[in-house]
């Protein structure tokens, strides 16, 4: 029987939590206030939606807020026509699904923008709300499509990176000793860790040999007296808290309250049916790990794992 499975399971229901899904942002620009604000009551209620009354503006708020799921924009504005505008977003947003509103027929740069993958679809004024809402409805679900397989290239690369330079660390270095300062902070730089801590461990016990990868100030290492590092050794199983201040158990415990820690993965490094080390990863603000990420973090704690035996 894995006994890993029900803390795992709880781990990544704490994380779905966190990360339950929100509305998606829509921008909408047009240079005409009325259309604005028939845009922003149409979607508001499945949609963050954001106005912008020119194109120069719509860039600005796309740097404060980001990404967006899809973007409505007219075509014929002062200063910048739409097509110009959403151009200019394709490289640092290629997955926003963008679509042209036009009251007249201006097909060259319609057919151009779309042959480019610049826009998703024109729709014309004045358009017909039902229409409008199916369009846009499909364009979200094209997004989601389009990030999703991206988080998916994304996690692999990195997961195949982080598994590359653990075995390429445990390869340049001389001694065990040597691979856990290394192997810790490229643990720690994979999940935006605050601190990250590799720690070897003996009869069940946590020994002085150990590698600390912080991303600010000293720290004071306190696994010893942690409540999650002993129950992931005696266990061999992750133990881990995604909010520590929402968390009753922990909410207390004194060097969580000092330190600032507010999320903290305790993952037992198993060999030969032994526990033979402990990563920690801590983080000051609640855990931002997506569920799939717990994936990652058990194939880098066997990596690691196989190095640890082979310097034995």
């Amino acid at each position: 029987m894995n006994t890993a499975i029900p803390e795992l399971d709880q781990i990544k229901r704490q994380l779905m939590t966190l990360h339950r899904p929100k509305k998606p942002k829509m921008l909408v620009v047009d240079d005409e206030p009325d259309n604005l604000d028939l845009l922003y009551r149409t979607f508001r209620r499945d949609f963050n939606v954001l106005k912008a009354e020119s194109g120069i503006r719509a860039l600005e708020v796309l740097g404060v807020e980001g990404e967006v799921a899809v973007i409505i924009s007219d075509q014929r504005m002062p200063e910048m026509k739409g097509t110009e505008f959403l151009s200019k977003t394709v490289p640092q947003f290629p997955n926003t699904v963008r679509i042209i509103l036009t009251g007249f027929t201006d097909i060259e740069d319609l057919v151009d923008a779309i042959n480019s993958g610049q826009v998703y679809k024109y729709i014309t004024k004045p358009w017909d709300p039902n229409e409008l809402k199916t369009v846009v409805q499909k364009a979200a679900e094209t997004y989601e499509v389009l990030k999703q397989r991206t988080e998916e290239l994304n996690r692999a690369q990195s997961q195949i990176q982080l598994l590359a330079t653990i075995m390429q660390t445990a390869a340049e270095s001389s001694s065990l000793a040597a691979t856990l300062e290394p192997i810790a902070a490229a643990v720690s730089d994979n999940f935006l860790a605050d601190l990250c801590i590799l720690q070897m461990v003996e009869n069940n016990v946590l020994t002085p040999a150990q590698g600390i990868h912080s991303s600010g100030k000293a720290v004071e290492n306190w696994l010893a007296d942690d409540p999650l590092a002993k129950e992931a050794i005696a266990t061999q199983t992750i133990q881990g808290s995604v909010n520590i201040a929402a968390d009753a158990a922990l909410s207390g415990v004194g060097h969580y309250q000092k330190s600032g820690i507010q999320a903290h993965m305790a993952v037992p490094i198993v060999h030969a049916g032994k526990s033979s080390a402990l990563l920690s990863l801590q983080w000051q603000q609640p855990c931002s790990l997506r569920p799939d990420e717990l994936t990652t973090v058990q194939l880098a704690a066997q990596q690691i794992a196989l190095v640890i035996s082979s310097f034995q």
